[in-house]
């Protein structure tokens, strides 16, 4: 396994630039996930990284081995693909086996590195099928085997899970989480699916137009957002954004809402501002006690009710604006229902609306 270093790295096509000066350092063994939504530039720089896109400026180190100018080849890099990539009518032990025999390698350490790949990723019964004859989840274990016997220095995802259903997808995140930790290589994995990104990472690099606006834990960008695009790009349902006025005096701080609700605060910047006030559905209860900072009382007329089992969705207006509460399925009883609600107010963000800055 080996560490990466990305310095002021730009990749412009024509006059268009996709990736625009980033600063990436991977520590070796991390698992880092590169996501955003399309067109933010998350795919090319992971091509960049693996040699298939030309630098317009900037350097990428691989172990402390600058390889601007290396063929991918000879990089010593991994790569999973979304599309599989499998060679139709090879066997499976055949395309596990593919770039060990371009390699030369010994047939007693081809047989050896496959049947260990196979055997971490379940497939030892599959080895003499034809990739026609699996399913999208047994296709992508053997393009991830083909992986695995590289025995490489930086394994690469690009999206390789996009192509597959929900109950495949939550498979093989579990698998993939798993062989990084067996492995203990450093992985980069590209996806869209924010929810993909907080349960692989060790390290979430949030893109937006080509450049970071955020890195950090899961739990950091998802706890401390650093601007509104980060606070609404990860979780699910997304985060709650209303209007208000952030308002400062002796008796201490408050927001105010179109609609005339009016929360203290337990901490605020100095001065009087339009702030864009932000809580995330999580952060409701029916009951004040199980939260785990001050609660703040408001009171909710139910518009919609989304149940999802043993939890449910709840939209109501607050401050002139429809915003969801998440509460347990038996809290709520339908459509109409008033019911007072607790939220977490240590858990909120105010945001500058100018900036999109969380202040």
């Amino acid at each position: 396994m080996s560490d990466l270093k990305i310095t002021r790295l730009h990749k412009r096509y024509g006059l268009v630039p996709a990736v625009r000066g980033i600063d990436l350092d991977v520590p070796s063994g991390e698992f880092t996930v590169l996501v955003g939504p399309s067109g933010c530039g998350k795919s090319t720089l992971l091509r960049m990284i693996a040699g298939l896109e030309e630098i317009s400026e900037g350097t990428i180190e691989i172990g402390g081995r600058v390889v601007n100018h290396v063929r991918p080849r000879d990089r010593d890099i991994a790569m999973v693909f979304q599309n599989y990539a499998l060679y139709p009518y090879m066997n499976v032990f055949e395309n596990i086996a593919f770039g060990l025999r371009a390699r030369k390698t010994p047939q007693d350490e081809i047989q050896k590195r496959v049947k260990r790949a196979a055997e971490m990723l379940a497939i030892t019964g599959l080895l003499d099928r034809l990739p026609r004859q699996l399913s999208g989840g047994q296709r992508q274990r053997v393009a991830i085997g083909r992986a695995i016997v590289r025995n490489a220095k930086l394994f690469l995802f690009d999206e390789p899970l996009s192509n597959l259903d929900a109950q495949l997808r939550d498979e093989m995140r579990s698998e993939i989480k798993r062989l990084h930790q067996e492995l203990g290589t450093t992985m980069i994995y590209v996806t869209h699916d924010q929810i993909e990104a907080m349960t692989l990472a060790d390290r979430i690099v949030l893109l937006k137009d080509g450049l970071i606006e955020q890195a950090g834990t899961p739990l950091d960008l998802y706890e401390r957002p650093a601007t509104r695009f980060v606070a609404g790009f990860l979780g699910s349902p997304k985060m709650n954004f209303i209007p208000a006025d952030y308002v400062r005096d002796g008796s201490g701080a408050a927001v105010k809402f179109a609609d005339g609700t009016a929360l203290a605060l337990p901490r605020g910047p100095e001065g009087n501002r339009p702030v864009v006030f932000g809580i995330r559905p999580q952060h409701f209860s029916r009951d004040p006690g199980s939260l785990s900072g001050q609660a703040a009382r408001v009171r909710a007329t139910v518009e919609l009710l989304q149940p999802t089992g043993s939890r449910a969705f709840i939209t109501f207006p607050l401050g002139g604006k429809p915003i969801m509460a998440e509460l347990a399925s038996h809290d709520v009883q339908g459509p109409g229902e008033s019911l007072d609600l607790y939220m977490d107010i240590g858990r909120a963000v105010l945001i500058d609306p100018e900036t999109g800055r969380v202040l």
